[in-house]
């Protein structure tokens, strides 16, 4: 077979492999512990001002 071909056996092949579910997973939630921290300050128009400035130089 070459490069590109696609014959009838690997679109079976194919429809199979990805008709199947995959359950070997953990079914337990993994706990985080930490914080999250994001800086929504600045406005739109703040922003794109400083995005022009960076863009000028």
């Amino acid at each position: 077979m070459s490069m590109g071909a696609y014959d009838e056996d690997e679109h079976e092949r194919r429809e199979q492999q990805s008709s199947r579910v995959d359950a070997d997973f953990d079914d337990e939630r993994t706990i985080y512990h930490g914080e999250v921290e994001y800086d929504a300050g600045s406005s739109a128009e703040e922003l794109l001002d400083q995005f022009e400035e960076i863009k000028s130089n």
